[in-house]
């Protein structure tokens, strides 16, 4: 297990990812070689309606996209817990059972879960989770300590990345609206949750879009993607 100072190493240079998604690989590359675990799901969350959204699942046969997993994270205690502490959590056994809905869409053979919030002072804007531990492995105090300080350092890396893509250029507000429709919500259910209308959220979207110089709604999203704009 690589220690904090080898794994802030190995993200030094950030300029050198030709991509955002390249980045977010390599992030969940980093995450399974610095500590025992097997496989890694890396989600991004929005703090509106509490809505966790895959983005990437990879372990050491391969990875692949996860776009189909969607879940209100309150459904998930330990998830919920994480995000709320913003500290890494681990559940076994019949914990397991009481943390993690029948219905999640994350399969497990060990009855295992791990979590890991991404984030930067108070906000939290996504988590990897584990279902795959190394045998024979002791999850202490110390290792989540450890999985904590990289999450934070994560977080760190990612908003750096963001910056360097300058996305200032797109008000807090229509950030927050386009993050919205990323997750698949439409008008109406952005406007019920930002308790605005659904005019002004339309309006949003076509400020976005002309400032971006996006042709549709998806071409927005695929470019706020690939910049890293939104995670």
């Amino acid at each position: 297990m690589s220690n904090l100072y080898t794994i802030q190493k190995r993200f030094d240079t950030v300029k050198s990812y030709a991509n955002h998604e390249e980045l977010l690989i390599h992030i969940l590359q980093v995450y399974l070689d610095a500590f025992p675990i097997k496989d890694a799901y890396l989600l991004r969350y929005s703090p509106i309606g509490f809505v966790a959204e895959g983005i990437i699942f990879l372990n050491e046969s391969g990875g692949s996209h996860i776009g189909e997993i969607r879940e209100e994270i309150r459904s998930f205690p330990i998830i919920y817990a994480a995000i709320e502490d913003k500290k890494a959590k681990f559940c076994t056994g019949m914990d397991y059972l009481k943390n993690i809905s029948m219905k999640y869409s994350i399969p497990s053979q060990n009855n295992t879960f791990l979590i890991v919030p991404i984030f930067i002072g108070s906000y939290v804007f996504g988590y990897i989770c584990s279902t795959q531990l190394e045998e024979e492995i002791d999850i202490n105090d110390k290792l989540l300590d450890d999985m904590t300080t990289f999450g934070n350092m994560i977080g760190q890396l990612i908003i750096q990345a963001r910056n360097s893509k300058k996305e200032g250029f797109l008000s807090k507000r229509e950030l927050e609206v386009m993050r919205q429709v990323a997750q698949g919500d439409s008008t109406k259910e952005i406007a019920d949750v930002m308790q605005l209308s659904e005019l002004t959220i339309t309006q949003y979207v076509k400020s976005a879009i002309k400032k971006l110089r996006a042709k549709n709604r998806s071409h927005a999203i695929s470019i706020l993607y690939q910049e890293g704009i939104i995670l």
